[in-house]
């Protein structure tokens, strides 16, 4: 049993100085490799968004290059302070419905939990990051009661997403108490967890983490790699020890501008993910209406032709499905190019991934 605790201590140790030696306030902008006026542009950002970033994430940037994939996604630019006309402050309407503090109930059969509102990392393109930074609040026990009730009296919830801020940034004592509340209700059958853990704090997911999420409920980590840069052994790691805990392994990537926006990046994104670590390839997003983020999102066109171009070099389970998470609550909706050309009855034409256009034609029975 001591060898055991020790093994725990010296673990959490290791994330924790992570967290201690990287960017965790605006002031910390100021020991970065930037220029003067890289930094000056920085820190006008910065009072927009927080910022943080552990050192093992930071580590992966190339301050060499001013357009490294790592340095665009959690390192403040003056682009964010360009507002464009129609972008919103809640992209996809979580406030509207939110029955009771700390829930989001747009889809019959599951909910939003926001345990934190706190992440281990605050990345530019976020689309709460509005939220994130005027609420400000961790967790505590009594804010989740009322969502923990509403779940309980709705019988049709079947499946609890644990979301925020970044639920893995949570102690391991506070994830057990969260997930022994939500398994003790009878009508509950999954809990899946939205995290970038993995990805920036992969030294975060340790026994103890892992032991905190076992139980009767299936567990599913939805990771949030965008770039294979960051597909590093410590996430490889990471994503082992969360295999062989026998949770199921999903990823949602954003398409972003200068970052993973043509199809050589996303292959590579793609086959490792699958490969290496074993994370299926779920969604990738367009870009969500966040405020101050013009500069990061394609357009929609631009993200139809790389994923035709993936299929047609990638295994299907290693293609994502291309959504769009539409406003005020309308929820995500696929995009990818329609290979259908045209239907006359039973008989259909349709594209075939080498492009040419062949007829099918149903045969059912009468």
């Amino acid at each position: 049993m001591t060898e055991l605790k020790d093994a725990t201590q010296a673990t959490d140790a290791t994330w924790q100085d992570d967290v201690r030696q990287g960017v965790r306030h605006v002031r910390d902008l100021d020991h970065l490799p930037l220029s003067p006026a890289e930094r000056a542009a920085a820190l006008a950002a910065a009072a927009n968004h927080k910022v943080r970033v552990p050192k093992t994430y930071l580590d992966l940037i190339d301050w060499n290059d001013p357009a490294d994939p790592i340095r665009a996604q959690v390192i403040p630019s003056p682009d964010e302070l360009v507002e464009a006309e129609g972008e919103l402050g809640d992209p996809i309407a979580d406030h509207e419905f939110s029955p009771v503090p700390r829930l989001t109930h747009r889809h019959g059969d599951r909910v939003l939990l926001f345990p934190t509102y706190q992440c281990a990392v605050y990345c530019r393109f976020c689309f709460r990051k509005e939220s994130l930074t005027s609420i400000g609040r961790g967790y505590t026990r009594e804010a989740l009661e009322p969502a923990l009730a509403y779940i309980a009296d709705h019988s049709e919830i079947r499946e609890v997403i644990l979301t925020g801020g970044d639920p893995l940034s949570l102690p391991d004592k506070a994830l057990a108490e969260i997930f022994t509340r939500i398994e003790a209700i009878p009508h509950v059958r999954l809990l899946r967890i939205h995290t970038r853990v993995p990805v920036a704090l992969p030294s975060r997911i340790t026994p103890g983490l892992v032991e905190a999420l076992q139980g009767r409920l299936m567990v599913t980590v939805v990771t949030h790699f965008n770039h294979a840069r960051e597909i590093t052994d410590a996430a490889e790691a990471a994503c082992r020890t969360m295999r062989q805990a026998g949770f199921v392994l999903l990823n949602q990537s954003v398409l972003l501008k200068g970052v993973n926006d043509t199809v050589e990046v996303l292959e590579e994104l793609c086959r490792e993910l699958m490969y290496r670590l074993g994370v299926k390839p779920y969604y990738l997003h367009h870009g969500d209406l966040a405020r101050g983020m013009a500069h990061r999102r394609t357009t929609i066109a631009q993200g139809q032709a790389l994923v035709e171009a993936l299929r047609a070099r990638l295994s299907g389970i290693c293609n994502p499905v291309y959504v769009l998470d539409l406003p005020e609550g309308g929820g995500k909706v696929p995009l990818g190019p329609c290979p259908i050309e045209g239907r006359d009855g039973e008989s259909w034409r349709i594209r075939g991934q080498d492009g040419a256009v062949r007829g099918y034609t149903e045969i059912t029975e009468a």
